[in-house]
Formats: structure tokens, C-alpha cells, sequence
């Protein structure tokens, strides 16, 4: 099962991982990523992988578990 994390101290606020897999990635307020769903569901893996390829900040990792 895959895990997924966020490091909120490189996140910039881009928005893409939200735009990707908003059942797994919301912002704050202040606009840092927040993982609202950690460990992913087999069919939303794929999306979580899609954004952390795309995080500008390389501020997302998925880990097996």
C-alpha cells in the first residue's frame, strides 16, 4: 500500500497536486499543500504519483508501506 507525505516547509503554494488528485491534496489557507488522504486507494495511486512528478517544489514522496 502506498503512503503519501508532504514536506509543507518546500511547498510554494502551486496548486497542481490539488488540480490532480483533489481526494487526496487540499491546501490551507495560506496555501500549502495538506495530504487529506494518505494512503491512497489502488485507483488514485497513479494520480498521487502524476503529482509528485509535477510538484514544482518536490515537496510530495509516496513510500510503500
Amino acid at each position: 500500500m502506498a503512503h503519501v507525505t508532504a514536506d509543507t516547509s518546500r511547498c510554494i503554494g502551486a496548486g497542481r497536486c490539488v488540480s490532480i488528485a483533489p481526494e487526496i491534496f487540499d491546501q490551507t489557507d495560506s496555501g500549502s499543500v495538506m495530504v487529506i488522504h494518505a494512503s491512497p486507494e489502488r485507483d488514485e495511486v497513479d494520480l498521487v504519483f502524476e503529482a509528485v512528478d509535477l510538484c514544482p517544489a518536490r515537496a510530495l514522496s509516496v513510500s510503500d508501506d
